[in-house]
């Protein structure tokens, strides 16, 4: 078994991803946890990435997504695999505009 340990970085602007759709996950249902939820499988995914990165394939430039299972979001990032590092770009729903990744790059 391949076992990667790769270290995880990334930009600022992914914390703002997270917070902005945790808001509209809770104002659409401020009686549930969808936020949390969301924010649970985020990290989910995240861990996923980390433990094995490379099952992702890349689909702009040298960028990859993961999807978690539930919510309509991917974890945009890249791999330098020469010092065993994966940078996330971006968290965004999948029908977002790729404008925000692309000017990120």
């Amino acid at each position: 078994m391949i076992v990667f340990d790769f270290e995880l970085n990334y930009f600022e602007e992914v914390e703002r991803d997270i917070d902005e759709a945790k808001l509209w996950y809770y104002e659409q249902s401020p009686d549930t946890d969808l936020e949390e939820r969301f924010a649970k499988a985020i990290k989910e995914i995240i861990l996923k990435i980390q433990k094995n990165p490379f099952i992702y394939s890349p689909i702009f430039k040298n960028i990859r997504i993961a999807h978690p299972k539930i919510f309509p979001y991917g974890v945009h990032f890249y791999i330098e695999e020469d010092i065993k590092q994966i940078t996330i770009v971006a968290i965004l729903h999948n029908k977002q505009d790729r404008t925000k990744l692309k000017k990120r790059l």
